[in-house]
């Protein structure tokens, strides 16, 4: 479809603060483009000297996002996934921490033949390389679109500025458009948006030897078109390629108003691809239906950091699309394990139809995750574990059911009389921390006559994982013995992927990442099904609350 048979390439920058949705933005646009028939594909430039996010801190980075072939990358490439229901893979993540190890590694080889090894030109031309293995392949992508993390003017972020500018000399300005996030702020107090930081921002990329092509002018207010005017003359753009990124009800929203604003048709225009008309038929449905849905439903989440709900954002992300499927908003109640463990389950789960313990790391709260747990089975609530919180449905069975006292994970209590959860064999000699987990896509055989064959509607699946520990089989004759159900294996290892128990309403575990896979326009099937159990398990609730009423009237 390509006007000359060339890749064309979208970088975008963002500038005056952080965190003002590039990620988003580059989905958004990238979903136009997909929509017009365009083969699409997203990087992220991370500029952080970590060689990949795997070692960070929950609360310093979010969640660690997991592709199919094991890379563990920024979050924003879950973004990336869920619009433009494209796979990335190790390439589409990139840091300034993997840019010098590659570097350095061959100047230790000789590679180099003994000259001095610069940013210029050594650093940038490996920048431009993977920017352009990005996009390469038996089909090369009609369109790459670039995410420059952190904001213009940080020191860390120069080199890949350099290799932009570098790289839109050498491909040619009509192969590159830039397009720049900035916030115009709004001054209550004066009742008035103010234009000049975002002069100083495009300021700063020009200095750099950058102009803009398109500014996405992030807003609370609508701008005026005075204001439009006047950020247009100021930054050396035409009016009409000033566009408002407004706030609205839902992410997913973001897409029809650039569209509805005229943002697919100026990018098309800019990059000289050939014009068609999007069919977002489907998108446009999935807004109506999260907007206004016609049910809805409590699930609580007990987690160890909740604090920055950006730690579970695939999660999050999830149970909107699943929500949808159900014609039914999901309301989040975020419950601290460690608050659990110190005031006990039964107060937490009056207003809830549903529990979620996803993954983590470390002690600190696993018991408030082991009671939520067994409330939710004793009780009878829908409930949905994911790695770690699998391991923690099997540790509470084994303990409570099978009276196995002092059952653990040798995670948290490596002299455990009965160690459910141990460590893979394939992690006993390794060291190192970084990259080194049970990583990417591994196959998973489901059985018959279970809630997980039932959702997925097929007896072979393949799921993300990252974990070290799993669980003993060598338990599982006793475990088994008592209702623990093994609903999945993987057919290499035999390692125990799905659990469910046996006489509960709906109680699975599972010791992959389901959230990964799960897209806009198709839930994952255990979050579509978790979400219609916890409504099926409302409205028994309220059938009983009901009946209860009316015996006492009579």
């Amino acid at each position: 479809m390509l006007s000359k048979g060339h890749t064309k390439y979208i970088f975008f920058t963002g500038g005056v603060v952080s965190s003002l949705g590039k990620g988003i933005s580059a989905a958004s646009i990238g979903r136009l483009l997909k929509a017009r028939g365009y083969s699409v594909t997203i990087i992220k430039l991370d500029p952080y000297l970590n060689v990949d996010p795997g070692t960070l801190s929950p609360f310093q980075h979010g969640e660690v996002y997991v592709t199919d072939d094991g890379a563990e990358t920024d979050l924003d490439l879950g973004h990336y996934e869920r619009f433009i229901h494209t796979s990335m893979t190790r390439r589409n993540n990139t840091t300034t921490g993997q840019i010098y190890y590659t570097v350095i590694s061959r100047e230790r080889r000789g590679d180099y033949l003994g000259k001095t090894v610069q940013v210029i030109p050594h650093i940038t031309d490996e920048i431009k390389r993977r920017i352009l293995a990005a996009g390469e392949g038996e089909m090369p992508y009609d369109v790459v679109l670039i995410e420059v993390g952190g904001t213009v003017g940080d020191i860390e972020g120069q080199p890949f500025l350099e290799a932009i500018r570098q790289f839109t000399l050498e491909q040619g300005h009509q192969n590159v458009m830039n397009v720049h996030l900035t916030l115009v702020p709004y001054i209550r107090a004066s009742g008035e948006i103010k234009t000049k930081p975002t002069q100083h921002s495009v300021m700063k990329l020009r200095e750099i030897g950058l102009q803009p092509d398109m500014l996405l002018c992030r807003t609370e207010v609508p701008i005026p078109a005075e204001a439009r005017e006047k950020i247009a003359l100021f930054c050396s753009l035409p009016v009409e390629m000033v566009f408002e990124a407004r706030d609205c009800d839902t992410i997913y929203e973001l897409p029809l108003l650039f569209e509805q604003d005229g943002v697919g048709d100026r990018v098309v225009a800019r990059l000289g691809l050939e014009p068609c008309e999007p069919d977002l038929t489907g998108w446009k449905n999935f807004v109506r239906r999260a907007k206004d849905p016609a049910g809805y439903v409590r699930i609580a989440i007990c987690g160890k950091y909740t604090n920055l709900k950006d730690s579970y954002k695939s999660i999050i992300e999830a149970f909107i699309h699943a929500g949808v499927e159900n014609d039914a908003r999901v309301e989040l109640k975020w419950l601290e394990s460690e608050e659990i463990e110190a005031k006990g389950a039964a107060r937490f789960f009056d207003d809830v139809s549903g529990l979620l313990v996803p993954g983590g790391f470390g002690e600190r709260g696993i018991e408030g995750k082991i009671a939520a747990v067994r409330h939710a089975r004793e009780q009878g609530i829908p409930f949905f574990g994911i790695c770690l919180g699998m391991q923690c449905a099997v540790i509470e069975f084994s303990r409570n059911i099978c009276g196995l006292k002092g059952a653990n994970s040798t995670e948290f209590d490596p002299q455990s009389p009965h160690p459910v959860i141990d460590l893979m064999e394939t992690q006993i000699k390794v060291e190192e921390k970084g990259g080194t987990m049970r990583l990417g896509a591994y196959r998973c055989e489901v059985e018959p006559d279970t809630h997980t064959f039932k959702a997925y509607r097929s007896g072979e699946i393949s799921e993300r994982h990252r974990h070290r520990y799993e669980v003993n089989n060598s338990y599982l004759e006793r475990l088994t013995g008592e209702g623990l159900i093994v609903a999945g294996r993987n057919p290499e290892s035999g390692l125990v992927e799905i659990i469910e128990l046996a006489g509960h309403p709906w109680f699975v575990g599972v010791q992959f990442h389901p959230e990964l896979k799960s897209r806009v326009l198709a839930a994952h099937p255990l979050f579509r099904e978790f979400v219609a159990a916890a409504l099926a398990y409302k409205l028994d609730m309220k059938s009983s609350e009901e009946k209860d009423i009316l015996h006492e009237d009579h």
